[in-house]
C-alpha cells in the first residue's frame, strides 16, 4: 500500500533537532479548473443563511479520486466521495454502510450482503448489486496491483443474486474479510457513468461519481479542490455545505494562512511543526487537540544491504537512537517513544518483548564485534579499509522525514556511523523502497483499520506493498515467516492467531528489521468559536467532517 499520509513539519522541528544533535478523473493539466460532477444538485445554505464552508489545507494534490487505485489519490478525498459495504466504527466495530446487513455461511467461505435500498450515486443513478459486482470485477481484474491485500487473494468470485443481494465467495474462511471491506481503497464503489468504456479502472476513470456525502465540484491541479455536499446522500447529511481544500506544500505558509483566517482548520499528522502546534495551543486563541496513537513511525533497515545484512549492525543501530529525546524535542511529547512495531492498543499486538534500550556504548560494542572499528582521529568506523557509511532515503517534500533524517544522522554519528542523506520525490522514493534500493528508509505502519493484520499480510507481497517485503529479503527465515503469516490469515481460532502473531513479531524484533521511533497522532487546530462539533474519527485517514459546523 503506497502511503499517502506523508505530511510537512517545518522549521520548528528543526529547532528541536538541534537540541537532540547537540544533546479519480483523468489527469488534468496544471491550469484546468472545471466542474467535475455537473449533475449534482447545487449546495444549500444553513438555516440562518450563513454559508457552511470549511476551508482546510493539504500538502499535495488530492489526485484523480479513482476509488480503485492509490498514489496520487489522497485517502481523505476518496473517503469523502466513495463508500464501502461496511464501516469501521469506534473500537473496530464493523458497522453497516451500503450493506445494511450480512450473513456468513457455516464454512465461512461465503458472505451474503443485503444492500441498502434507495441509495443513489451523486449523478442520480441507482446503487445495485450489479454495480457492486462491476466494481469488484474491476478490482479483481487487476489482482496483481492489489495483492498486498489478502482479501483480494482470497476472493473466489462475486455474484449479484438480485438487485439488492450480493454474494462474496472466498477460497478459505478469512477472518479479517469484513474489516478489510472497511478500507478506503480499493473496494469502494464508482457509479456506472464513471467507468471507462473498457471497464478497466486501473487506467483511469471518467469522473468521480460516488454514493458518499461529498461531490468533487471543482478541481484545479496542485491548487485547490472544492467538495460540495451530496444532496442525494442516503445517510445523515453533513451540516457543512462545502469543503475547500487548498494545496499548500509548505508548513510555515500553512500556519500563516491559518492565522490570517484563510483556512479554518489544520488537521492531520505533521501538516505543521509540533512546535507551532504547541505555540498555537499556548496562545489561548485556538483549540488545539491531539488524538490517541494512530500508527507507528519506523526506520526500516534493509537486511540485504552490504552493511545492514549484518544482524549485529542492525542491533547496534537499534540502540543508537535516542527515541525519548526525539519525542520530547521533535514531537513535543505529542508522539510518544515507540517500543514495538505495533502499539499495544491494537489487537494481537501484545508481545511482552523486551525493547531495545538506547545505549551508545552497547551500540559501539556490537559494532566492534561486527568488525567496524573506530581509529584515532576519525569520526567514523572502518572495516577492511571501508568507511561505515549508510544511505538514508526520505521523501524530500516531507519535512517530518527530513527533520528525522537529520536526527538519525547526528545520533548515529555518536556511534561512529556515517549516514548519507538522500531526499527523493515521493514516487521515486517508493519505487526505490519497493525495489530494495536502500540501506535505511522511513515508513509507517498503516493504522486503523489496517493494523496489524493487513500490514503484516502485505509483508509477503512484492507488489504495491510497504518497504517491508524488500527489507526482509535477507532474513534466513523469510520463507518460514511468510508461511506463518499465511497461516494467520486463514486461521479460524483466535488463540492460535494470537500465538502466531506473537511469533512473527518476535522474529522481526530479534532480527532488528525495524526501529520503532514514535507512535503517531493526528492533530487538530481550529478557532473554537468558528468550528464546532469536532471529534476525532475512528480511523487514521478520514477527515472529521461528520458533525462539523462553521460559523464565521
Amino acid at each position: 500500500m503506497k502511503k499517502n499520509a506523508r505530511f510537512a513539519m517545518g522549521l520548528g522541528v528543526l529547532l528541536g533537532l538541534l537540541m537532540i544533535t547537540a544533546a479519480g478523473c483523468k489527469d488534468a493539466s496544471n491550469t484546468t479548473t472545471a466542474p467535475v460532477d455537473g449533475n449534482a444538485p447545487a449546495s444549500a445554505v444553513s438555516a440562518d443563511g450563513a454559508a457552511q464552508t470549511l476551508t482546510i489545507s493539504w500538502n499535495k494534490d488530492v489526485g484523480h479520486l479513482n476509488p480503485h487505485m492509490y498514489v496520487p489519490n489522497q485517502f481523505f478525498a476518496q473517503a469523502m466521495v466513495y463508500e464501502g459495504l461496511v464501516n469501521y466504527g469506534e473500537g473496530g466495530k464493523i458497522e453497516p454502510s451500503l450493506a445494511e446487513s450480512w450473513s456468513v455461511s457455516e464454512d465461512g467461505k461465503q458472505i451474503t450482503f443485503r444492500l441498502r435500498q434507495g441509495v443513489v450515486f451523486s449523478d442520480g443513478s441507482k446503487f445495485t448489486a450489479g454495480n457492486a459486482k462491476r466494481n469488484f470485477d474491476a478490482v479483481l481484474a487487476n489482482r496483481k496491483e492489489h495483492s498486498w491485500l489478502e482479501l483480494i487473494n482470497q476472493i473466489d468470485g462475486v455474484e449479484a443474486k438480485d438487485d439488492y443481494t450480493l454474494i462474496l465467495k472466498l477460497k478459505h474462511q478469512y477472518y479479517p474479510a469484513l474489516q478489510e471491506l472497511t478500507l478506503i481503497r480499493p473496494l469502494r464503489f464508482l457509479g456506472d457513468a464513471g467507468f471507462p468504456d473498457d471497464k478497466n479502472t486501473a487506467k483511469g476513470i471518467v469522473k468521480p461519481i460516488g454514493t458518499g456525502p461529498w461531490v468533487l465540484k471543482e478541481y484545479t491541479k496542485d491548487q485547490e479542490a472544492v467538495f460540495t455536499r451530496n444532496e442525494r446522500y442516503w445517510g445523515v447529511k453533513p451540516k457543512l455545505q462545502k469543503v475547500v481544500v487548498k494545496i499548500i506544500p509548505d508548513s510555515e505558509s500553512r500556519v500563516l494562512a491559518f492565522k490570517k483566517g484563510d483556512i479554518d482548520m489544520i488537521y492531520g499528522n505533521g501538516l505543521i511543526s509540533l512546535d507551532e502546534f504547541a505555540a498555537l495551543k499556548a496562545s489561548g486563541q485556538y483549540e488545539a487537540r491531539a488524538s490517541k496513537p494512530t500508527a507507528t513511525r519506523v526506520l526500516v533497515m534493509n537486511t540485504t544491504g552490504p552493511i545492514t545484512k549484518d544482524l549485529k549492525v542492525r542491533q547496534a543501530l537499534e540502540q543508537a537512537l535516542d527515541k525519548k529525546a526525539i519525542s520530547e524535542h521533535v514531537f513535543g511529547g505529542v508522539e510518544q517513544p515507540a517500543d514495538s512495531l505495533i502499539a499495544d492498543n491494537f489487537p494481537n499486538s501484545r508481545t511482552d518483548l523486551a525493547p531495545y534500550i538506547y545505549d551508545v556504548n552497547k551500540a559501539s560494542e556490537l559494532l566492534d564485534q561486527a568488525g567496524w572499528v573506530k581509529t584515532a582521529g576519525s569520526s567514523y568506523r572502518t572495516k577492511d579499509g571501508k568507511e561505515l557509511t549508510l544511505e538514508l532515503k526520505y521523501i524530500s517534500t516531507d519535512s517530518i522525514q527530513k527533520a528525522l533524517a537529520d536526527v538519525v544522522q547526528g545520533e548515529f554519528k555518536k556511534a561512529g556511523v556515517n549516514v548519507k542523506l538522500t531526499g527523493l520525490e515521493e514516487q521515486s522514493f517508493w519505487d526505490d523502497a519497493f525495489a530494495g534500493k536502500f540501506d535505511l528508509v522511513f515508513d509507517e505502519t498503516w493504522g486503523a483499520p489496517y493494523d496489524p493484520h493487513t500490514y503484516v499480510s502485505a509483508m509477503r507481497s512484492a507488489d504495491h506493498s510497504s518497504s517491508s517485503y524488500a527489507a526482509q529479503q535477507g532474513l534466513p527465515m523469510k520463507k518460514e515467516l511468510d508461511e506463518e503469516i499465511g497461516r494467520i490469515m486463514v486461521s479460524t481460532y483466535e488463540q492460535q492467531r494470537a500465538a502466531m502473531y506473537k511469533s512473527v513479531f518476535a522474529t522481526l524484533h530479534d532480527q532488528a528489521v525495524y526501529i520503532p521511533i514514535s507512535y503517531e497522532a493526528n492533530i487538530a487546530v481550529f478557532r473554537n468559536a468558528a468550528v464546532q462539533g469536532f471529534a476525532f474519527p475512528s480511523t487514521q485517514y478520514e477527515l472529521p467532517l461528520g458533525q462539523l459546523e462553521v460559523r464565521k
